[in-house]
């Protein structure tokens, strides 16, 4: 299935891409999350491309995309930066744009700062950067289950990897949430990338280099982060129409990234459905009818 194109942008970095379906079709652009990469939407693509054209990068840090060194190469302003470098390289005005975890952020952030260019965005469990951030300060569970972001961030955690193994990593780290079935086959691949030189350290630089403040347990801990002041003030409305898919069954990013929502974004439409954090692997079924639901190829 996959078509993979290797794409050198003027953002520095060269990225492989998966292009499928015709491109007088409606562009649409599926970015995925960690630990993963355009394999994420292995049974999404075939049927977008039936009248759609569709880009799958691997981003930045990825497989073998280019892995540049240093934390500061993977802030999300950079990520934006590749995804309008590779919409421009395929001449694509404004495309709709669906993002998965990481991929799921940038996708916010992109809507947010450059909404000319995206025609629709579609939020597969990635939570807003403001009811986010809010979230890990006002509620304990959300802030419970994101203390991994902090062990992400650790710089011993390579090393870590290194004793245990990748395999064992990968065990716990997206086997764990994923139905065996539904990834047996994948799990030679996914270890080849993350063997690539670099990769693992690339990946986790995308946790280093947001600036999401996430609190220790103890509130009352010395050093505790103060609560950000944008918090306090008035966030920019996402202008363009959002479709958020979500597994309800998500262990790391809880329902309640769903309270508050429509307060950001006006044209907002959400559809719950019966999956953990990696919709796209537990419930491709679900994925593409909610879709299909709510876009329009015209």
């Amino acid at each position: 299935m996959d078509d993979l194109h290797s794409i050198a942008l003027p953002t520095g970095v060269t990225l492989d891409v998966q292009v499928a379906g015709n491109p007088s079709h409606p562009p649409i652009v599926l970015l995925h999350g960690f630990p993963e990469s355009h394999r994420t939407w292995r049974h999404i693509v075939p049927d977008l491309a039936q009248d759609h054209f569709v880009l799958a990068p691997d981003q930045r840090g990825y497989a073998s995309s280019s892995k540049p060194e240093g934390v500061a190469e993977y802030t999300p302003d950079k990520i934006v930066a590749d995804l309008l470098a590779l919409a421009d390289h395929f001449g694509l005005t404004r495309f709709t744009l669906v993002g998965h975890d990481w991929g799921g952020a940038v996708a916010w952030m992109a809507a947010l700062k450059h909404p000319d260019r995206i025609a629709r965005l579609v939020i597969i469990n990635a939570p807003h950067p403001f009811v986010f951030q809010r979230s890990l300060f006002d509620d304990p569970a959300q802030r419970a289950a994101s203390q991994y972001i902090t062990a992400f961030r650790n710089p011993e955690i390579e090393r870590h990897v290194d004793r245990i193994g990748l395999e064992t990593f990968f065990d716990t780290s997206f086997a764990a949430h994923v139905p065996r079935e539904a990834i047996a086959d994948e799990k030679t691949i996914y270890l080849d990338q993350w063997s690539q030189p670099g990769a693992l350290t690339a990946m986790l630089n995308w946790y280093r280099a947001s600036a999401i403040v996430v609190p220790p347990m103890d509130a009352s801990t010395d050093g505790a982060p103060e609560r950000p002041a944008f918090l306090d003030a008035p966030f920019p409305q996402t202008q363009r129409p959002v479709l958020v898919i979500w597994g309800l069954h998500d262990k790391a990013l809880l329902p309640i990234q769903l309270d508050g929502l429509a307060a950001h974004v006006p044209d907002l439409t959400i559809e719950r459905v019966d999956a953990g954090h990696f919709v796209p692997w537990e419930n491709p079924r679900a994925v593409i009818a909610a879709l299909r639901r709510n876009l329009s190829v015209s």
